[in-house]
């Protein structure tokens, strides 16, 4: 690539940024687009800064030399110019799409203003604006609901319950983060969550929020009970910002079809982080960003003959750190957490300390586990797993990695 080429990334997430920076370091200028008036961030963190442990400027990102503020409304592929919001026009050779991906809304009765924005007191849970809001309302006493048990609603309900607010944390499916985890661990989050002082709901359908003079008093549940709420937090999911993708023409599905290069559709335009599908898988995780980022950094301006300028996918490791009013509660989760018949599964548990370690094996390989409490372990494991290299016969190794602490 000609150092005159012009790499425009629109999206200032983690992929975003980090791309610019792999770019800014192999001598490749790179414009990077945002549409946030906030310094870029790590998004990850969000729910520290909720919690109050973090300020702001804390998970801050560096931000590149050439940041546009800007909002793009669309791609000329044949001109290959951007249009923006406040019609100006950004050209580019190579254009990088790391757009990100939106909260998703559910369809409850009354979630709406007839402005068709959100009333006060309910939020999404997805931005800094979403954070400093909520931060700004959060206070001692206040009545929160948190609608979703994933990943990002246990971080919120945490949050929330550390700056002492009354939480409710009603969940559809019958146990917390059951994406990531198995039913014991889910049980040893719910745990932590009730000690906090968290109510937790499973099984628990929210048919329709109630407000008066546009803000929100409450949520009623499908079997009609009610929960009186100063504050509604909606974490229900993600789904991929791929508008620009699509109004452009470019091939998408689930997310903005990718391949091995990052390349969509177009040949001048790629996609990386939580907008982008590949091989048929949208990620939507902090790690399988980064290395989007630093494979097609080193396509776009590195060796771009070397194996590191393809993207083969991401074996990716959710890990989450609760930090309560005492001590943290870790967990991790990789691969496959539920056994298939046939598959050995072992597991260890100290109810005492409340700790769980449980690994599955398939045809002599590590193909998955999950971990809570006193994660020394996860590093040994995860690179057991990562590897992918069959597993003694004797097993003795495998106990190893699950008792050792010093593999982190």
């Amino acid at each position: 690539m000609t150092s005159n080429t012009r790499v425009v990334v629109i999206g200032a997430g983690l992929a975003g940024v980090r791309l610019a920076r792999r770019l800014g370091e192999f001598g490749t200028p790179v414009t990077l687009i945002s549409d946030e008036e906030h310094r870029p961030y790590n998004r990850v963190l969000l729910a520290e800064v909720l919690a109050g442990r973090y300020s702001p400027d804390v998970i801050a990102l560096p931000e590149p030399a050439e940041l546009t503020r800007a909002r793009v409304t669309g791609i000329d592929r044949a001109e290959r110019t951007l249009s923006c919001a406040d019609g100006s026009t950004i050209a580019y050779d190579t254009l990088v799409l790391a757009t990100g991906s939106n909260p998703v809304l559910p369809p409850l009765r009354g979630l709406f203003t007839p402005d068709h924005v959100l009333p006060e007191g309910v939020h999404a849970f997805r931005t800094m604006d979403d954070c400093l809001g909520l931060s700004k309302a959060v206070r001692p006493g206040v009545r929160a609901v948190v609608i979703g048990g994933g990943l990002l609603g246990v971080s919120a309900a945490r949050a929330l319950a550390v700056r002492g607010a009354q939480v409710v944390l009603a969940q559809q499916s019958e146990r917390l983060m059951e994406r990531q985890l198995d039913p014991a661990a889910s049980k040893l989050v719910k745990r932590h969550l009730k000690d906090l002082g968290v109510e937790v709901h499973t099984e628990c359908r929210v048919r329709d929020v109630r407000c008066v003079g546009g803000a929100v008093r409450s949520v009623e549940m499908h079997d009609g009970y009610a929960l009186d709420a100063d504050l509604v937090v909606l974490a229900c999911g993600v789904h991929p910002r791929v508008g620009l993708a699509q109004t452009a023409g470019l091939d998408v599905r689930k997310g903005i079809v990718v391949d091995d290069e990052l390349r969509t559709s177009d040949p001048h335009i790629h996609a990386i982080g939580d907008c982008a599908q590949h091989n048929g898988t949208l990620y939507g995780l902090a790690t399988p960003a980064l290395e989007q980022a630093d494979a097609l950094a080193e396509l776009l301006a590195g060796d771009a003959d070397s194996p590191a300028a393809r993207y083969t996918g991401t074996r990716s490791l959710t890990r989450l750190t609760l930090t309560g009013h005492d001590s943290p509660f870790d967990l991790a989760a990789f691969g496959e957490t539920e056994a298939l018949p046939g598959d050995d599964v072992v597991q260890l548990a100290d109810a005492t300390r409340g700790t769980y370690r449980k690994v599955v094996v398939r045809d002599d390989r590590l193909v998955g586990g999950v971990l809570v409490g006193e994660l020394g372990t996860v590093g040994a494991l995860a690179r057991a797993w990562e590897g992918a290299e069959p597993l003694p016969s004797d097993g003795g190794p495998l106990l190893h990695l699950l008792t050792n602490d010093g593999g982190s």
